[in-house]
């Protein structure tokens, strides 16, 4: 008898507890084997020629990492582009435009690439794969439950939740994490299956590795004035190091997607090739192995206090280089691990600086080190309430709660200054993507009253110039079925891609569809009819002089009115 059947007998309450209890031993299941994956290769390579082999370890590594990257490299660009960089703002996306739904094939084609990848030396995280795949196999384990695709949001939020929590062994911090990052809501519907999931991951990871914290510390003493006076500079030093980061990898992986000169599976080989060279140079100089793979050793050296402060500033700069190079030219993994490793350095660099001006015990500096990480993972991922937590929970250290709420206050007043958008909110919208969370009422007749505001998409793509290379431009780099068509600056139609494919492969000019247009104030009620009236599935939103305000698909309001009828469901 299968689980699906099995669970069919048991009654809505219980079946969900049993459905969610799977997702969280799946998704634990799942991160735990990529973690183990990618340490028995960086295990058996990296760390075992550097110590048995020093002689061949240069030649060896850079064969490894140009294979691995190559290997890569061809996977992901045939088998699984989506399935590139960190793997959560895919998630995201899937869960907004998708209900949850991913693929299966991005669960397997992530979990090869990124342990061959991350194992082989690239400067990039596990903790992001793990989320997306974690979150698939929860879609993934709905779908064979019988759970339609519009029901895929729980599975996919717990899943990934439990995948979270396992890859750091922070079970609250994965909660707020999911709520706060993917949800967008702390008081979301699916708290309770999200903390459950949570948990039965921790517990998952308990079982198979041991509860140990990610990272030891030395901290002999509560934190000194000294610890709260050099806090904003250290919080500064390392926000300013993840926003660093943020710009360098974002304006790399543009100018990856724009350019053709080499093939997009070569990319991951040129970032393996630099990576190689900076790591290099750095392990002969100072022995360290911190700017290949996930960088941990040394890490948990600088925070029990073993590394000086001028060589956690050589290390930052090395590692920073590097993860802007093996991200910014697609490599397969996450930004958590660098973010934390930047953040410490950072941290630990500026507290060794501060030292020069206030005396600090060599606990004072491990502190800082960790506000550090929490400051640089704050301004970058922009959820502070999990940067406290993950850090705490990873460290296992009460003390440093007060030092970590002032260190993210800091960072969050100067990444919202400096950036518009979190790191995965500007890989979305460098992708072309926008997302636009529709939380409707409980009550139908209020939902129909909504004015159409509610549920539009406020930043479309609109076609200006009917020339060729502009059309090729804006089909290639954005992926919607309609673009408006704007004459000096007033709406005229809507170019469909079909049309807009036809008019490139014949050279001829495009024919555009009318326009439907609507006032943002007027009811969905109002804008369900004009889109049937729309040939192309869509309602334009302008003002009294036809100036785009913004747009209303079919799928727009498919995806609201799913969502309406999903309100109130467990």
């Amino acid at each position: 008898m299968s689980l699906r059947s099995l669970l069919s007998k048991l009654p809505p309450r219980p079946r969900l507890y049993v459905a969610t209890a799977i997702y969280g031993v799946a998704g634990g299941g799942i991160a735990v084997a990529f973690h183990q994956c990618i340490h028995l290769l960086y295990g058996r390579t990296f760390e075992t020629w550097a110590v048995q082999s020093p002689d061949t370890f240069a030649w060896r590594t850079l064969a490894l990492m140009l294979a691995a990257s190559l290997a890569s490299g061809l996977l992901l660009h045939f088998a699984g582009p989506s399935a590139a960089g960190s793997g959560i703002p895919q998630l995201k996306l899937a869960y907004w435009k998708e209900f949850g739904w991913s693929s299966p094939r991005i669960m397997w084609v992530k979990f090869v690439a990124g342990a061959v990848s991350i194992g082989s030396g690239m400067s990039l995280g596990r903790e992001g794969p793990s989320v997306q795949m974690a979150g698939t196999m929860g879609s993934v384990i709905a779908t064979r439950l019988g759970l339609a695709k519009a029901k895929h949001r729980m599975p996919a939020a717990a899943g990934a939740a439990a995948g979270l929590a396992a890859a750091f062994n922070t079970p609250l911090a994965a909660v707020t994490f999911v709520l706060e990052e993917i949800i967008g809501d702390l008081n979301s519907r699916f708290l309770g299956n999200v903390l459950m999931a949570s948990m039965i991951g921790a517990l998952v990871v308990h079982g198979l590795l041991g509860a140990e914290p990610a990272f030891r510390m030395v901290v002999t003493n509560e934190p000194g004035w000294q610890v709260y006076v050099l806090t904003p500079w250290v919080a500064a030093c390392a926000t300013l190091a993840g926003l660093l980061f943020q710009r360098g990898s974002l304006n790399l992986r543009g100018w990856s997607h724009a350019q053709r000169r080499l093939p997009a599976w070569a990319l991951p080989s040129v970032g393996a090739l630099l990576t190689w060279a900076i790591g290099m140079l750095v392990w002969k100089q100072t022995g360290r192995l911190g700017v290949f793979g996930l960088g941990y050793n040394d890490l948990s050296d600088a925070l029990s206090g073993r590394l000086a402060w001028e060589l956690a500033a050589l290390l930052l700069v090395a590692k920073l280089l590097a993860t802007i190079l093996c991200y910014g030219l697609g490599g397969c993994g996450g930004i958590f691990s660098p973010t934390l490793f930047f953040g410490g350095m950072a941290g630990l660099a500026a507290a060794g600086l501060g030292k020069l001006v206030l005396p600090l015990h060599e606990g004072d500096q491990v502190v800082l080190a960790v506000v550090g990480m929490c400051a640089c993972l704050g301004a970058v991922v922009r959820a502070p309430v999990t940067g406290i937590l993950i850090v705490f929970e990873m460290t296992h250290q009460f003390s440093l709660v007060l030092p970590l709420m002032l260190g993210v206050l800091v960072s969050q007043a100067i990444s919202r200054r400096m950036m518009n958008s979190n790191f995965y909110e500007e890989v979305l919208e460098q992708d072309g993507h926008h997302l636009n969370r529709i939380i409707p009422p409980r009550d139908l007749g209020a939902w129909q009253q909504l004015p159409a505001s509610a549920i539009a998409n406020f930043h479309p793509e609109s076609l200006t110039d009917l020339g060729s290379e502009s059309l090729r431009a804006a089909f290639n780099r954005h992926p919607y079925s309609n673009f408006p068509v704007l004459q000096d600056g007033k709406v005229v139609g809507v170019l469909t891609r079909h049309d807009m494919e036809r008019a490139l492969l014949s050279n001829e000019a495009p024919e555009f569809e009318p326009a439907v247009t609507a006032d943002p104030q007027e009811s969905i009620r109002v804008i369900q009819s004009r889109i049937i009236d729309s040939r192309a599935g869509m309602v334009i939103l302008c003002d009294d002089k036809q100036t785009l305000l913004g747009v209303v698909t079919l799928h727009d309001l498919l995806r609201a009115q799913l969502a309406y009828g999903n309100v109130g469901e467990d």
